[in-house]
């Protein structure tokens, strides 16, 4: 592999699956969360959405915290010679923690918005509500769960605090394009840095298109149903 071209590879292999790992574990919390009525529903809301609204360096330190060599997790790891600062797998972690709010609350609105009735038709008819969840909520909410995913891989994508305070900055392990263009800044070496900028731009505009591209697809089938119907 060209290593001038590691943080590429290394930003696409993170969002790729953080992407994927945000996908079942939002699509799945995000449900659970839309049909929880009880008094703790906010309180559970605001847990899940919270790595939105604080800075990533401050998501970056509770997780230095969590999986550090006297953290939780750190301690409980370490019985097994595991190490998860500075590698790879803490790029992975914190680019997870900062997409999931993206695929959670897309997939929350998408599951709010099903017609309560099917919901309840569904259950008379004797179905599961595993089945009631796969084969009615998620194609029903589909549109909204691929925007999520769309969200999710960019906001992965352009990470750049949590990573640099749990994962650090070793070129060929870690370093993302984010922080190839932040050190290349720092080196004066502003044609470098401009490099990286075009490709996640670039990268950034597709993704764009390919959500766009989605929406208008969706609402022409959508409009197509409603004109058959008539």
């Amino acid at each position: 592999m060209n290593a001038g071209l590691t943080p590429l590879w290394i930003s696409l292999r993170t969002s790729l699956l953080a992407t994927v790992i945000t996908f079942f574990t939002g699509i799945v919390t995000a449900y659970l969360v839309a049909n929880y009525k009880g008094k703790w529903r906010g309180l559970i809301d605001s847990v899940f959405t919270l790595p939105l609204v604080l800075p990533p360096t401050v998501l970056g330190f509770f997780l230095l915290i969590f999986f550090g060599k006297n953290g939780v997790a750190g301690k409980f790891l370490m019985n097994f010679d595991i190490n998860i600062i500075f590698t790879w797998t803490a790029t992975v972690i914190a680019a997870v923690v900062v997409a999931f709010p993206m695929m959670y609350r897309s997939a929350r609105s998408a599951f709010e918005q099903i017609d309560d009735n099917l919901i309840a038709a569904a259950k008379t008819l004797g179905m599961s509500n595993f089945k009631i969840f796969y084969k009615i909520a998620v194609p029903l909410a589909w549109p909204g769960i691929i925007g999520g995913v769309v969200l999710s891989f960019a906001r992965a994508l352009g990470e750049f605090g949590a990573t640099l305070m749990i994962a650090g900055n070793i070129p060929g392990r870690t370093q993302t394009m984010p922080l190839a263009i932040f050190f290349q800044v720092q080196a004066m070496n502003y044609k470098g840095a401009m490099l990286w900028v075009a490709t996640i731009v670039a990268i950034s505009i597709i993704m764009i298109l390919i959500l766009n591209f989605w929406s208008d697809k969706q609402q022409d089938i959508v409009g197509k149903r409603v004109r058959g119907g008539k």
